[in-house]
């Protein structure tokens, strides 16, 4: 059974963000989201359903979940403007991320599921994973006193070409690759968020630094950060050209920039301190300018050189310094972060469904559900959201996980609950009834 009091400003969240779809759909995915949160063991939908007293309806809250996939962009700019945007608009600018990541499924008949890259073999190695392949969009914050905290806001499903025959014909969508897809998420943020005024930066690895997604970038005003590859043919500067010569300034210049060479050459090198991963890291770097074909001019290059080898990092702002280039690139692990958190605490890809928008809802369900939780715990201290007392054996300076948000939040709840049962004038049979639905969210 669910709760009968959701509280603030969660319940005010939640009502704006499920204002997106139809009238008689939003209190059902409300109560989705609560179910998302509470429910315990395996997350699956049916956990979701019982924690969140929707067992009589699960056909209506299966049609809802199917309903918040195709309406994923809406939800999410709904999730932006009234809860994020608020929340971090003193930022000098937006920085996103974007990366994939698989969720495993099992069984045939799983729409748009197929074989994909394993990223994290683990020990058994498996350089292939079934299920599902998401590219996801997530807006990196940087909190006071926790550093960069991801916060993911949209995602899309990746389908390979091959797998696209066995859908349905009223589901089965035009085929796009992940960069194509990437470039949707980003002109997504650029319409929530590109009329402030403020610049939109874009971190994401290797596999996106590829002219099908930076030239459209670049056209939409967005600076991508990246790794660079080894080999990258680079060129060298142009020279301006002479008045009076007619023409249009060169693009590239006409020198060929070796990696490397710059890397192997001794002059050039500084040792700085950084603000990176939440601590000072001391780092030898070079950078300097250069232009490369597919990211269409001008880019700003930063060598580094590090213990197992130099790697080398882009930015398309040439005016970048290298501290904002190195902070982007380590403020993207807290999105590889987020997804073994949205997968292991929040459950992500444990949902057990098969249809096609059935399957993009509840990873967004998730999603939000983790993003949520972080906002929720934002301004809150970091005694109020871990108690390290019955653990004198943890560091009581590290900061607290999301699990450990996702827990207070979940007492909080309950202790809501709790509270309203006991005021003044509530009779044994209110009381027996919340004791019953407090019991059941316990088993």
């Amino acid at each position: 059974m669910s709760l009968s009091h959701p509280c603030a400003p969660w319940g005010q969240w939640l009502s704006a963000l499920a204002a997106a779809l139809d009238p008689r759909s939003a209190p059902r995915l409300v109560r989705l989201f609560l179910g998302a949160l509470l429910a315990t063991g395996r997350r699956t939908v049916t956990a979701w359903l019982r924690a969140a007293g929707l067992s009589a309806e699960f056909r209506p809250a299966y049609h809802t979940l199917a309903a918040a996939g195709r309406r994923s962009d809406r939800l999410a700019a709904r999730l932006v403007h009234r809860l994020l945007r608020p929340l971090l608009g003193g930022a000098p600018r937006f920085l996103f991320a974007l990366d994939d990541t698989p969720t495993r499924r099992y069984g045939p008949k799983v729409q748009g599921a197929g074989v994909h890259h394993n990223p994290t073999p683990g020990p058994a190695g498996g350089r292939f994973v079934y299920g599902h392949s998401w590219v996801v969009l997530g807006w990196l914050a940087r909190h006071p006193l926790w550093g960069a905290v991801a916060l993911p806001l949209l995602a899309r499903l990746y389908v390979r070409r091959k797998d696209l025959p066995r859908l349905p014909d009223g589901v089965r969508p035009a085929f796009r690759t992940k960069l194509q897809l990437a470039v949707e998420l980003l002109l997504r943020a650029v319409s929530w968020l590109g009329w402030l005024g403020k610049p939109l930066w874009v971190v994401a690895d290797g596999a996106f630094a590829n002219a099908a997604f930076l030239k459209p970038a670049k056209a939409a005003g967005v600076t991508v950060v990246s790794r660079l590859r080894k080999d990258a043919a680079l060129c060298s500067v142009p020279r301006p050209k002479p008045r009076g010569r007619r023409g249009r300034q060169r693009v590239y210049g006409e020198r060929r920039v070796d990696l490397a060479k710059r890397a192997g050459q001794r002059r050039g090198w500084r040792t700085r301190t950084f603000d990176l991963y939440g601590r000072p890291a001391a780092k030898t770097h070079k950078t300097f300018l250069a232009t490369w074909r597919p990211a269409g001019g001008l880019i700003r290059v930063v060598l580094v050189d590090e213990p197992r080898g130099w790697v080398a990092f882009f930015c398309t702002d040439p005016d970048a310094s290298v501290a904002d280039v190195l902070g982007a690139v380590a403020d993207r692990f807290s999105l590889e972060t987020a997804f073994r958190d949205a997968k292991q605490v929040v459950g992500a890809g444990q949902q057990q469904v098969r249809k096609l928008w059935a399957n993009v809802g509840a990873f967004h369900v998730c999603l939000w559900a983790y993003t949520l939780t972080e906002a929720w715990a934002w301004g809150r201290p970091a005694s109020a959201l871990a108690d390290r007392g019955a653990s004198p054996w943890d560091d009581p300076c590290r900061r607290p996980s999301h699990a450990d948000k996702r827990r207070a939040f979940r007492r909080e709840l309950l202790g809501e609950e709790i509270r309203r049962a006991l005021r003044a004038g509530t009779n044994g049979e209110d009381f027996a009834a919340v004791a019953e639905r407090l019991l059941n969210l316990a088993a």
